[in-house]
């Protein structure tokens, strides 16, 4: 295995007692993201040649030109916001001739184009549909699984009502038995408030969205009002299942056994682990599902993960290891019958840094460093032979940044990228191109 870093000019090894606990950031991304200095020559239209755009060995990178967050994109379609705005591309960004009045889009937190077009967004605790390209869109009322409407929590503050559909993969949707599913998992217990923690589902390309899973009531995420929750407050989640959790890292569809994993986290913070790996069956016919938790552990293992992506069988992650020193860190592959025995796993490369995202496609690995806990200022992991060799880059003129929600490449074979400040908190877009 070959591995090149290309690592800036100046690095610095972070304290061992920092860690993204100590991040936080409560800054709200304007609509067309936070502008850094000096990258109006990175910013450039899709309509551009990769040639007059900055690259690496490995890729070509830009930055869309500012006004829009563009939120998500599938085939040659992209979904964007702007204040009090929707908008929707069918040529990949170079032109917007579709768009929607909706005032809260500065608090989307949500989206994902349907292979038939449909789009599903959220703001903090609302999901929306459009079923007409942006003509119009209409509210939907999330089921629980004895199909009663599942209300969203009255919150302590108005102001931090919660984060109900946040995620952090860009693929949230699976080709099942020739039908699309859609299955993801909130990311929350950070900022906007305290949240219950979920995996949810659909079956009809957005019309209904149901509660695959709930997790239990944390004792340390209460609604107190704060953005990440507190000791104090309401209990929110499943008052029936002991398994509990912060969030939900990822959710993925392995083919080959018609199974959904997801994994968890953070700490054991007194109260059992929230480091998970679950699995779970649907049965389409009764609108069931059966889940098994895998594994429970520590927040310094491998376990505690990301990017789960399923290629030929093989399932492949990477660690967000963080906490009580040794982590075990890295990028693992191994069949999905031995997920539950590291020694049958196979350490791929290791960054040394925490890292939740990653991407596979078409031969291409694309994961990132958490800014937070990285020496580079915006670091891409790469490799374009399926982790045969490796290298990382650091774009350091994007500043500090976490990239995560790795989205398919379009049309046009770009890979689109959440840049957070901190590791929350959205700021840019990237698009990045393999060579």
């Amino acid at each position: 295995m070959q591995t090149k870093t290309i690592m800036p000019q100046t690095t610095m090894t972070p304290s061992p007692s920092i860690t993204r606990r100590r991040f936080l950031y409560a800054v709200a991304a304007t609509a067309g993201g936070s502008m850094l200095p000096g990258l109006g020559g990175f910013r450039a239209s899709a309509a551009g040649t990769p040639a007059q755009f900055p690259s690496t060995e490995h890729f070509w990178y830009r930055l869309p030109p500012a006004g829009r967050y563009i939120d998500s994109q599938r085939g040659k379609k992209a979904f964007a916001y702007a204040d009090g705005r929707l908008f929707l591309s069918n040529d990949n960004g170079r032109t917007w001739p579709r768009s929607l009045a909706f005032p809260d889009a500065h608090r989307i937190t949500f989206s994902h184009i349907l292979k038939n077009g449909n789009i599903l967004f959220a703001t903090s605790t609302k999901l929306y549909l459009s079923t007409d390209n942006l003509k119009s869109c209409r509210p939907i009322t999330v089921k629980a699984a004895d199909g009663s409407d599942y209300v969203p929590h009255a919150p302590q503050n108005p102001a931090n009502p919660g984060w109900y559909f946040h995620t952090i993969p860009g693929i949230v949707s699976w080709n099942v038995h020739g039908k699309e599913m859609l299955v993801w998992g909130n990311y929350c217990n950070v900022v906007g408030g305290a949240t219950p923690v979920n995996i949810y589902y659909s079956t009809d390309s957005g019309r209904t969205v149901k509660i695959a899973y709930a997790f239990g009531q944390n004792p340390h995420f209460r609604d107190d009002g704060s953005p990440g929750g507190g000791s104090t407050g309401a209990l929110l989640g499943n008052p029936d299942n002991p398994v509990l959790c912060r969030h939900v890292h990822a959710a993925a569809y392995n083919p080959a056994e018609d199974a959904f994993y997801a994994c968890t986290g953070d700490l054991d913070r007194g109260s059992g682990h929230e480091c998970h790996w679950l699995r779970g069956s649907y049965d389409a016919k009764k609108d069931q599902w059966q889940w098994k938790v895998l594994v429970s552990t520590q927040s310094n293992t491998r376990y505690k993960s990301g990017g789960i992506t399923f290629v030929d069988g093989q399932v492949y992650w990477i660690s967000d290891a963080n906490g009580p020193e040794p982590h075990d860190r890295g990028i693992f592959r191994c069949a999905a019958a031995d997920i539950t025995h590291p020694e049958r796993h196979t350490r791929l490369f290791n960054p040394q840094v925490e890292s939740g995202s990653m991407i596979i496609q078409d031969g291409v690995i694309l994961a990132s460093h958490c800014a937070p806990a990285s020496p580079l200022n915006t670091g891409f992991i790469v490799s374009t032979d399926m982790g045969r060799t490796w290298a990382q880059h650091d774009l350091k003129e994007l500043g500090k940044r976490s990239p995560t929600r790795f989205h398919e490449k379009n049309r046009d074979g770009w890979f689109r990228v959440d840049l957070r400040s901190g590791w929350i908190d959205r700021a840019e877009v990237l698009f990045i191109k393999p060579k």
